[in-house]
Parts: structure tokens; sequence; C-alpha cells
């Protein structure tokens, strides 16, 4: 049995269906432990290194060192601002959002080259070099752990599947961010492509039970009867 365990709830910078406009809170992700095993798995470290290390220390009384593996549902800075703090973890990614994310980077970095954008160059090259440490997750991460895609908001966004014998759970990041998005059924307004995003979204409602989204706390499926 996978253990599953909110550290921080995140939020939207600007919550458009709270009818704000520009921003007005630092956006960060939700952040999940999963424990199952030898594991101890950390998904969207999104808060600052020092919030981050005094949440996992108030919520499960670890410290980053005993975090074995980092998962990213996106690669959307405000998922991964701890995840250097996790040096001695193994990180992982979708191999579809590592692609998508890669190719265009690497496209920029050539063209600031040749305009010669020194600027444009260190920022890009310390992007990719962190996306390089970051590996291709597999399909299953562990017994009871499952990778889900869901891709549209970002184009390889993935989720964490916990299926268990009276329930089923998904992380869901971005996909479906909030309670408000869940219970109107609205994808995110930011997603890449919208059409891929409700449809991921509809996948993601029809088979979980229970819902950690991107930027609000545990939910239950209002489609389903609670237990």
């Amino acid at each position: 049995m996978t253990e599953a365990r909110i550290i921080s709830i995140g939020a939207l910078d600007a919550h458009p269906l709270w009818d704000e406009r520009a921003a007005v809170r630092t956006g960060h992700a939700t952040t999940t432990l999963l424990r199952t095993g030898d594991m101890v798995l950390l998904v969207d470290p999104g808060l600052p290194g020092e919030v981050m290390t005094a949440r996992l220390k108030d919520r499960a009384n670890l410290e980053p060192s005993d975090i074995t593996h980092v998962f990213l549902t996106s690669f959307r800075p405000d998922a991964r601002r701890a995840l250097p703090l996790f040096d001695g973890a193994v990180w992982w990614i979708s191999e579809a959002e590592r692609e998508a994310v890669g190719l265009p980077m690497i496209a920029t970095l050539q063209e600031a080259d040749e305009e010669g954008d020194e600027e444009i160059k260190t920022v890009i090259t310390r992007e990719i070099t962190l996306l390089q440490q970051i590996k291709a997750c597999p399909d299953q991460l562990a017994p009871g752990i499952d990778l889900f895609p869901l891709p549209g908001v970002t184009p390889g966004l993935a989720g964490l599947l916990l299926p268990e014998s009276r329930h089923t759970t998904l992380i869901a990041g971005d996909a479906i961010p909030t309670y408000e998005h869940l219970s109107r059924g609205i994808v995110p307004r930011w997603a890449a492509e919208p059409e891929q995003a409700k449809e991921s979204f509809m996948e993601g409602v029809e088979i979980a039970d229970f819902i950690i989204p991107g930027r609000d706390n545990l939910l239950i499926n209002p489609s389903r009867r609670p237990f």
C-alpha cells in the first residue's frame, strides 16, 4: 500500500475563477509525498528550498536527504523551485514532457548563439543543464504508483495514479488545478492544447475517486459517491 500525504497545498498566482486578472500571490504547485517500500517520493517541490525543508519537517518529520526520488508533473518553474535541494535523489519527469521542453530550448539556444545574446544563452544553458539531470520516468515508478499521461496544459504533462482495492487516487498536476476547475469542468486557460487538455481532464475524472490537484488540497471526485 502506498502512503500519500500532502506536504504543501499549492496556489495559482492569479486564480481566474476568483476573478483575479493579475498575479496577487506567488504561485506554487501542490507538493505530495508518496512512500512505498524503500521509496520516498516527492511530487512537484514548488516552494523555495528553505520553505520546503520546513514543510517536510512539519508534515512528515523528514529531511531533504531522506527523499529518494522526485517526480515533476511538468517542467513549469513553480513546480520545481526546490529541486536542487534533493541532489541525492533520482529526478523523474515524463519522457513526452522532457522532449517537448528540451527540443525548443535547444533551438532557442542555437538562435541566441547566432545572435550573440549572452543573457539568453546563460538562462537557456542553465535550464538545459537542469533538464539533462532529470530522467525520463518509467511507466511504473513502483508497485502501486503508475505514470498517468495528462497532456494538454503542457505537451507532456503527466500525473501519477495510485490504484488500491477500494479506491483510486490521481495526482493530477495542472491538468486539474483547483476545486473550481474540477467542479465546473474547466481546464486552465493557459493550456497549450485546450482540446487535448479537455480530454485529459475527462480521463482523470473518469478514473479517479480522489484527486490531488495541481494547486489545491485533496478532493473527492464530485461524480463519485463518498465512501
